[in-house]
């Protein structure tokens, strides 16, 4: 450990929730990164390339993890391997169960999702997965945004304690360091320093998940409508980020 690194049961969040809220993100990300030892960044979409590379101008000594749930776009297998090389770094890919993805194929096929919700199919292509990673970590980086969908991550706060991952014997961080920008924000950074992104982006993509379940949004749209885009806006979260349901719905903010 660093002279700095952490534990979680020894972080004041109170105190750092009010002291972290209206910080950079690159503030938070250096925070994020002495603090913790054994903390990794979550990458699938455009603002994880983000967080990437605002660590890679901090140290070159940090983590990277993705999903690779089987249903992904060609694009995105193609912008997974532009970012391993852009930034040299090692990418680790998570799989799911191969025994969980055949039952539950073999009992309902290929898109039950349509039907039944896309809850039971996401548990097994990326939450199990994403749990068996969680569980070897003490915290982790996302690149949520409140403005990315106001049914369900208007209130994500930059630093949190994961209820959603966290077990009675270990207490898991997640750290939200874009909580506070917005898209344009965003894109102006990706602009400007020319960070890689998703091709399918210029094809009206702008939340990006499975092949499936993912379609182009119209203008003027949520960035997540075009997920799950059968299913009612509160139920618009694979399982990575659930503890935003529940603020959700004890704030009784959630729409339909």
């Amino acid at each position: 450990m660093t002279e700095l690194s952490m534990t979680a049961t020894e972080l004041n969040f109170d105190d750092l929730a009010s002291e972290y809220a209206q910080k950079s993100p690159q503030e938070i990300i250096k925070f994020a990164l002495d603090k913790f030892d054994n903390i990794a960044i979550s990458f699938s979409g455009a603002a994880d390339v983000v967080l990437i590379d605002i660590a890679s101008k901090i140290t070159k000594n940090f983590q990277v993890f993705s999903i690779d749930t089987g249903r992904l776009h060609f694009e995105t297998y193609q912008f997974l391997d532009k970012v391993r090389e852009h930034y040299g770094i090692e990418l680790e890919i998570i799989f799911p169960d191969t025994e969980q993805v055949e039952a539950l194929v073999k009992e309902k096929g290929l898109f039950s999702f349509y039907k039944d919700g896309h809850k039971e199919c996401c548990g097994i292509r990326k939450v199990r997965p994403l749990r068996r990673k969680l569980a070897n970590l003490d915290a982790w980086i996302t690149g949520q945004r409140k403005d990315q969908s106001p049914d369900t991550r208007a209130n994500i706060p930059v630093i949190e304690i994961d209820k959603a991952f966290s077990t009675s014997n270990h207490q898991l961080v997640k750290f939200n360091p874009l909580a506070n920008w917005t898209s344009a924000q965003l894109w102006h950074y990706i602009r400007f320093y020319n960070v890689p992104y998703n091709q399918l982006h210029a094809k009206g993509f702008v939340s990006i998940g499975c092949e499936p379940c993912t379609r182009p949004v119209l203008p003027n749209q949520q960035e997540r409508a075009g997920r799950w885009w059968w299913e009612n806006a509160i139920d618009k979260e694979c399982g990575f980020h659930s503890n935003n349901n529940e603020q959700v719905i004890k704030s009784g903010n959630s729409s339909q």
